[in-house]
């Protein structure tokens, strides 16, 4: 048995309960066995520090300044209706505002009160985004060295990028090439001509914007010199914006730095919950290694998610009733990874307005007993806690209870007291910062391109969760 299963057998064996009585909340033995389990999954609360390590250089600055002015600037849309963030949003922690997005043809609302035709999933926050080593929720973006600050093994898209954008220094890079080109989210209908053309009418239209052109120059002499911008620099900036959105110093990486007050007794019984065996959330939001203390093994697994269907929609549903999501058998082209999709990184989760990719659940109570019992789960969901315009036909349960992941396949015998413990350690993961009303202040005024701002709802309603 390897040292690493040695200390989290030693830690917390897999029957061994850790409620209010069975362990001191004094601190005493929550604190040594929550610090070997730490310790133990390499957890050191200092992943934020390596961000500027892991580039090899500064975050540039200025070339950040660029890259936040194109994130909140319709112009990189055809359509001038949508922008980076209409689908991920300071509002609500740079994620999504709604369970499934809402690209085109928008209301120009991000919030809750954002209307339009729906979708196929719900986009993933862009925070913290800078450690993933693979993108999007089905996972079609990966750095094959699962580092995606190292191009050395190439970056995978699916074609016909392929692994053209592999000439990029970091993954995010890559992934700016595609939101724009899409017809659902930003490129629109009317527009005739491929994803190239796309581009290099978007970098055409920036190119014409004089503080555009003032602001690359300071970055990239060659622009100074007279070339036109082109779309690798516009990618560069929006990359460069979002090694600034790194909010990864949470009460749990400060307890994992020494400070054994930064926990509460019911998060450090739900964090040993969720390192030992009875809950095994490890098993899949793992920290170690090339996870980057990120909380998510970054694999593609099938948890029987209710499958939503909006009731408008701009996009390709699948199955015989047009209201099913394959996940990843799209990218692997491999029925057996039907309704799979990429493990969400739990970073800041406690901020996020909805839960699992389609955004089925919009308490994350809701999502963690789904977890722990996939069956009840689905015996009790109904989609009338969504907005009326998600409530079209749901998706079949039973194809994915056939070949639901393994560690699903049995539920976890976890008390309510256990549940509300997992949630308690899980409000430890978000960084204070990563809050909306810190981030606030990144919406600038007014953007070069003159076109108004999207409304950004800071006072949407929460759910009753329990």
């Amino acid at each position: 048995m390897s040292a690493f299963a040695l200390a989290v057998l030693s830690a917390c064996g897999p029957d061994e309960p850790v409620g209010p009585g069975q362990v001191g909340d004094d601190g005493g033995e929550l604190d040594a066995r929550l610090s070997t389990l730490l310790a133990a999954h390499r957890l050191d609360g200092r992943i934020e520090e390596q961000l500027e390590v892991k580039l090899g250089r500064s975050v540039d600055e200025r070339l950040a300044e660029v890259g936040r002015l194109l994130f909140f600037d319709r112009v990189l849309s055809l359509t001038e209706d949508n922008s980076c963030a209409g689908c991920h949003g300071p509002n609500v922690s740079f994620n999504d505002a709604v369970s499934i997005s809402i690209g085109v043809d928008n209301n120009l609302i991000v919030g809750e009160n954002r209307q339009g035709p729906h979708n196929l999933r719900r986009a993933p926050s862009v925070v913290n985004a800078a450690f993933f080593p693979r993108l999007m929720w089905d996972g079609r973006f990966e750095a094959l060295s699962l580092d995606p600050f190292d191009n050395s093994d190439g970056f995978v898209f699916p074609p016909p990028e392929g692994t053209s954008l592999s000439r990029l220094d970091h993954l995010l890079a890559g992934q700016a090439f595609t939101p724009v080109v899409s017809r659902i989210e930003m490129a629109g209908f009317d527009f005739v001509g491929d994803a190239g053309d796309i581009r290099s009418e978007i970098a055409t239209r920036v190119d014409a914007i004089p503080e555009y052109r003032e602001r690359f120059a300071e970055v990239y002499p060659a622009i100074d010199a007279g070339d036109p911008i082109d779309y690798d620099r516009i990618a560069a900036a929006l990359a460069e914006f979002q090694f600034t959105l790194v909010r990864a110093d949470a009460p749990v990486d400060w307890y994992a730095r020494g400070d054994t007050s930064a926990l509460t007794a019911s998060q450090k019984r739900g964090g040993i919950l969720f390192f030992g065996f009875r809950a095994a959330c490890f098993e899949c939001h793992i920290t170690e290694g090339y996870a980057n203390q990120m909380f998510s093994d970054f694999k593609s697994h099938n948890l029987a998610v209710p499958q939503i269907r909006p009731v408008t929609t701009n996009a390709d549903f699948d199955g015989p009733g047009d209201n099913e999501d394959f996940g990843f058998e799209h990218v692997s082209g491999d029925p057996g990874d039907r309704y799979k999709f990429r493990t969400q990184p739990l970073r800041n989760v406690a901020y996020q307005p909805q839960f699992m990719h389609n955004g089925a659940y919009v308490c994350l109570e809701d999502a963690v007993r789904h977890h722990t019992d996939v069956f009840t789960s689905l015996d009790n969901y109904s989609n009338t806690i969504l907005p009326t315009s998600l409530r079209g036909p749901m998706g079949p349960v039973q194809p994915m209870l056939d070949r639901v992941h393994g560690l699903s396949a049995v539920p976890r015998e976890l008390t309510d007291d256990d549940i509300d413990d997992l949630v308690a350690f899980m409000h430890a993961l978000s960084d204070p910062d990563a809050h909306p009303d810190r981030l606030a202040s990144l919406i600038p005024a007014e953007v070069p391109s003159g076109l108004p701002l999207q409304d950004f709802d800071f006072n949407s309603s929460s759910p009753s969760c329990n």
